[in-house]
């Protein structure tokens, strides 16, 4: 069971090749209350969240975080209204129910030895609850580890944008479901053979980080390539086109979770998957992962 705490945000910006930029950012957090379970929205507050105002809380500073958020709510933001707001005016608004809230927010799980945190990427409905991490959730996607400095984590958010918004009407229809699987509930899609799936080579497990490891359990198209490659493909605005987007330890925390993700880039959820890194199990998207995809 997660629990939430509310997050700040700080992200510095590191130029790469001509082609293409790469992002690091730096998670930094402070709390506003006490952790708390949290609890996934009643079917009455569903209805409440449809006819909400969502405000996207941008966070302090000109950081590339607020730059890829601003530009996919724009772009792909339909289920209802929506504005941008400060953490100053969310501390203002968040107790009121016509208020939904996309935000960056902090997790850690119980009866974890590790003890990491891990950020995630909220959306959660205004509610009178003193603490904010009791406020009703509509999803939340993992994100990064807290303090990974090197995150690229842009190419993944027009996605999960337009994910959470097929999420809230799953939700109306199918909430006992998702209430008992989670993110999981989405495992086990047919996906069509004619979709070509975008791996980051960066991230992938020692069990499938060549082609012919790959192929040996998925026989469909799919490439290898970097973050900053994944980027420059769906900068093209493809078609049939599913991307992995993988959050799992630092060098530095060396232990904890990772979670793997396939979306396609009309934000449809294939796969979602999480455990912990051990040295039997290593960090990344692995062969038993790329089993279920199908």
């Amino acid at each position: 069971m997660k629990k939430y705490l509310f997050a700040n945000a700080i992200t510095q910006i590191l130029m790469g090749s001509l082609k293409t930029l790469l992002l690091i950012i730096t998670l930094g957090f402070f709390s506003l209350g006490a952790l708390a379970n949290p609890k996934l929205a009643s079917k009455q507050q569903i209805g409440m969240f449809k006819n909400s105002i969502t405000c996207v809380v941008l966070e302090n500073g000109i950081i590339s975080y607020n730059v890829f958020i601003k530009d996919a709510v724009e772009k792909y933001w339909k289920y209802n209204d929506f504005e941008f707001i400060d953490q100053q005016e969310f501390n203002k608004r968040r107790f009121d129910s016509k208020y939904s809230f996309l935000v960056l927010m902090k997790g850690v799980y119980e009866k974890d030895p590790s003890g990491v945190a891990y950020n995630y990427i909220s959306l959660v409905l205004g509610d009178k609850a003193i603490d904010i991490t009791d406020m009703p959730e509509i999803c939340s996607i993992p994100f990064s580890y807290t303090g990974d400095n090197d995150t690229y984590f842009g190419y993944a958010i027009p996605a999960i944008v337009k994910f959470m918004q097929k999420h809230a009407k799953n939700l109306e229809t199918n909430r006992f479901l998702i209430a008992l699987k989670g993110l999981k509930y989405y495992n086990g899609q047919i996906v069509l053979k004619n979709k070509v799936l975008l791996l980051n080579k960066n991230q992938m497990a020692p069990d499938a980080n060549t082609l012919e490891k790959i192929k040996t359990v998925y026989p469909f198209y799919f490439k290898l390539i970097t973050p900053a490659e994944i980027q420059i493909e769906l900068d093209t605005d493809p078609i049939n086109t599913m991307f992995s987007f993988h959050v799992g330890p630092t060098k530095e925390t060396g232990s904890g979770k990772c979670f793997d993700m396939i979306f396609d880039v009309e934000g449809n959820l294939y796969y979602y998957n999480y455990r912990m890194v051990t040295n039997e199990d290593k960090d990344g998207l692995n062969l038993k992962d790329l089993r279920y995809i199908r």
